[in-house]
């Protein structure tokens, strides 16, 4: 029942991660950088400790406590998410919610699995899969060809977009994609989607304060399994970390645009502009409310995380069928995209599989 549970929880987080760009198309008349800034100071400074605060009891205080390795490395992990997530939203600004979010999320979820293990290489802890033990295992070989499967797919979806581009007119590209641009895409996608991965080991990172609050709530409630809220407190200094990235872009950005008005520009429908932005910003981050509680009942951090990326692929190109991204492109053209999403897929499968194997 537990695996079942957490299979739920995983497939919540994922439709909120794979739906969460779409209230942002909501927002009038203000630049990128508004909108994102605005929907991320939800996601990573006004929800995060709200969740804890209802769900971890003395969640300020285990931050307090813990010691100043484990928040640096939390916190430096953020900071690198943070970068991914900027070009995060770049890549499906340019991409579209189907392309971007394939070959952003197969980059993830490859190299969610392996930067925990190249870590461990340099700095050993105990319990830790290094990466030269994954190449000596048959789990870690099964990871590493479920990478490169991953890398094969995001070429064939590439392949799409290269397609996509020269068959459709520049206008119904920009009807469905309104910043459509191949080459930008591609580019930030692929940054994006390694330093996305960070994440994942920022969460590996502040484990220390998920397993004390884990700790304490088990005491209250014994026998009753893990807490289901405990890597609550761990967001909250790990997108502390992604704050100060986007902050200081988004900043730079309304000074080079000089859309510093966005924000009280009354010609533009305010109110539903932060709304909206806001809904993003909240929807965003129940994607990782739900991710704890997934691998709360797992128990496996590292298949958790594959099994997060593969619900987002789906979700994200359900809604870039609603969205008709590619609609009016050859039946090759179709075929391509759907065999490279396919093949995304099945090397998150792959990846889950070799996590599952002893290493």
């Amino acid at each position: 029942m537990g695996i079942i549970l957490g299979v739920i929880f995983h497939f919540i987080g994922g439709f909120a991660s794979g739906s969460f760009y779409m209230p942002f198309k909501k927002v009038k008349r203000w630049r990128w950088e508004s909108y994102w800034l605005i929907g991320g100071l939800f996601s990573w400074l006004i929800v995060p400790p709200l969740a804890a605060w209802l769900t971890v009891p003395g969640f300020a205080d285990i931050i307090k406590h813990t010691d100043g390795h484990v928040l640096r490395w939390t916190f430096l992990m953020g900071l690198l998410w943070g970068i991914g997530g900027l070009t995060y939203g770049l890549g499906v600004r340019y991409l579209g919610m189907s392309l971007g979010n394939s070959v952003i999320l197969g980059y993830c979820a490859a190299f969610g699995a392996l930067i925990p293990s190249i870590y461990y290489n340099f700095s050993p802890h105990p319990g830790k899969t290094t990466f030269s033990a994954m190449l000596a295992s048959d789990g870690g070989r099964m990871v590493l060809l479920g990478v490169a499967v991953c890398l094969l797919g995001i070429f064939i979806c590439g392949r799409a977009g290269m397609l996509k581009e020269k068959e459709l007119p520049e206008a119904q590209k920009k009807a469905s994609v309104q910043e459509f641009s191949l080459v930008k895409g591609l580019i930030v996608a692929t940054i994006s989607g390694i330093l996305s991965a960070c994440f994942n080991f920022g969460i590996e990172a502040g484990k220390p304060m998920a397993e004390v609050a884990n700790q304490a709530w088990q005491a209250n409630h014994p026998g009753q399994g893990n807490f289901l809220f405990s890597n609550n407190v761990t967001y909250i200094v790990l997108l502390w970390g992604g704050l100060t990235t986007n902050f200081i872009w988004c900043m730079i950005l309304n000074a080079r645009n000089k859309s510093f008005g966005d924000y009280t520009n009354r010609r533009t429908p305010l109110f539903n502009n932060y709304l909206f932005a806001a809904i993003a910003g909240t929807t965003w981050f129940l994607q990782f409310f739900f991710y704890g509680m997934g691998e709360s009942k797992m128990g496996n951090g590292a298949s958790s995380w594959i099994l997060h990326m593969a619900f987002i692929i789906l979700v994200s190109n359900m809604w870039g069928m609603v969205l008709k991204e590619w609609q009016g492109v050859s039946k090759k053209t179709k075929t391509t995209i759907t065999i490279g999403i396919i093949t995304i897929i099945a090397s998150v499968v792959i990846v889950g599989y070799g996590n599952s194997l002893p290493k």
